[in-house]
């Protein structure tokens, strides 16, 4: 008798998926703010679900922030591939959760889809780990498991993007020796299309305080030339963009980076889709020069993440004597971050208004990433997108960050590095309302089981023209 397919088994597992997102989802791990047994629970969880799914070597790493990473693994025969499989738990904070319409921390099914927060970013993602590598121990015995070395790695502090898990495992030298590593951090151009994701633009945040005055003053005793910190901050804000929101903050050229990411190898974004999936009002104009896809991928943006100043229920007739904002500047791939830091730095110190007082403090910063998607384990993911989801899998860029990818090219940079994930545009990862599709994590959970088991196999193939065996 044949073993059921793999998009049966997956299918079969889906009941189990919810539950367990469920489980994750119910446990507040936002760091820095989670009740103090959430992430210990999490992590011993999702240790026992790795257990379960058929990996007996488990270890809770500790970081530096006190949270654990939950290292699992099915050695393989000696000489097979090493394969790591990659997910974070930590999630951020839901912000005002009366903005929710189901509680954050609740997995909720409304039209067809789960809502929670960590639902999409990232514990959808640990989800599909474990029912990929379930589809897999459940065609036993009648095929064998995959001859390979594979390695779960589920991250507690992916969100901070301090670099916690290159510090950890440079302090567990030969804890992994990979070939690929397949991050699930990132998501599909749009429901139902697999997307592997090749650039990632880089971060760099800086908080900026101006001071103008010795103590607070009476605005209509002092008011008039008296320079107010606030005034002057939102001045120096107003210099970040052009008239028509194109950065004017200088950001060090890529050379040939542009060229090789292509916008995302050809794959363009329509202004259209792109003002539905991010919500522009009508009317409202998109800001900056080029493709969406430019703009999103390859070109820098600055933001004005938050400004220090009185809530408007506490609010006074004060001048500030000081005033406060945190920027960020997405960098293109490529481009050197402490070079950006210290470019954004300058402008601000050439535009200071009023001959303020101004501190730049650099709080964080976050590397680029370009992927090499000529190797065999690339060609292999996409072959197994195309069975598993129908169509041609796209190939994009990112405007966000993520920091265990330089991590990972740091420390093997001979691994081939696959980035992909269940997060689509409705999504809505780090906003209210976050939510995943369950036909995201049951067609990249099938991807992924037939990735590993082709990998074995040690070719990419041709794509399936109907059912075929290890479907």
């Amino acid at each position: 008798m044949s073993a059921p397919p793999l998009a049966a088994n997956v299918r079969a597992l889906m009941p189990r998926a919810r539950e367990d997102l469920a489980e994750l989802v119910a446990l507040r791990t936002v760091v820095g703010n989670a009740p103090p047994d959430h992430f210990p629970r999490a992590a011993r969880r999702i240790a026992a679900l790795l257990t379960d799914a058929g990996l007996p070597e488990i270890r809770l790493l500790s970081a530096d922030d006190g949270t654990e990473t939950v290292y699992a693994r099915r050695p393989g025969p000696p000489g097979a591939p090493s394969v790591v499989l990659y997910a974070h738990y930590d999630v951020v904070s839901a912000q005002d959760e009366t903005a929710w319409r189901t509680p954050p921390f609740e997995l909720t099914e409304r039209d067809g889809r789960w809502y929670g927060r960590g639902s999409a970013d990232c514990k959808g993602n640990v989800v599909m780990h474990l029912t990929a590598l379930r589809a897999l121990r459940d065609a036993l015995p009648h095929d064998p498991y995959p001859d390979l070395d594979i390695v779960v790695l589920v991250d507690g502090s992916e969100e901070p993007g301090d670099a916690s898990l290159e510090k950890l495992l440079r302090a567990h030298p030969g804890l992994i020796a990979p070939d690929v590593v397949v991050i699930a951090d990132t998501g599909n151009v749009a429901p139902g299309i697999p997307t592997v994701t090749t650039s990632l633009r880089g971060m760099a945040v800086v908080e900026v305080t101006l001071t103008t005055l010795s103590r607070t003053l009476h605005s209509g005793q002092f008011g008039g030339p008296t320079p107010d910190a606030m005034t002057a901050l939102i001045r120096l804000l107003a210099t970040l963009h052009d008239s028509d929101g194109t950065p004017s903050v200088p950001v060090p050229d890529t050379g040939t980076v542009a060229g090789r990411v292509d916008s995302g190898r050809g794959a363009e974004y329509a202004e259209a889709d792109f003002r539905a999936d991010a919500g522009v009002l009508d009317g409202v104009e998109l800001i900056g020069t080029g493709t969406v896809a430019d703009r999103l991928w390859t070109l820098p943006s600055v933001t004005v993440l938050a400004v220090q100043s009185p809530p408007l229920d506490d609010a006074v007739p004060a001048l500030l004597p000081t005033a406060k904002a945190l920027v960020s500047v997405r960098t293109p791939p490529g481009a050197d971050v402490v070079r950006v830091h210290e470019e954004l730095a300058g402008h601000l110190r050439a535009r200071v208004p009023w001959g303020a007082h101004l501190e730049v403090r650099r709080v964080t910063s976050g590397p680029s990433f370009l992927a090499d998607t000529g190797g065999t384990a690339h060609a292999v993911m996409r072959d197994a997108m195309r069975d598993a989801f129908g169509v041609a899998p796209r190939e994009v860029g990112a405007g966000g960050s993520i920091a265990v990818c330089s991590a990972f090219r740091s420390l093997h940079p001979d691994a081939e590095i696959i980035l992909c994930g269940v997060e689509d545009p409705p999504s809505n990862i780090h906003g209210t309302d976050e939510s995943v599709s369950p036909g995201e994590i049951a067609s990249l959970a099938h991807a992924e089981a037939l990735f590993l088991r082709r990998l074995a196999a040690g070719a990419a193939r041709t794509p399936s023209t109907g059912p075929g065996e290890d479907r």
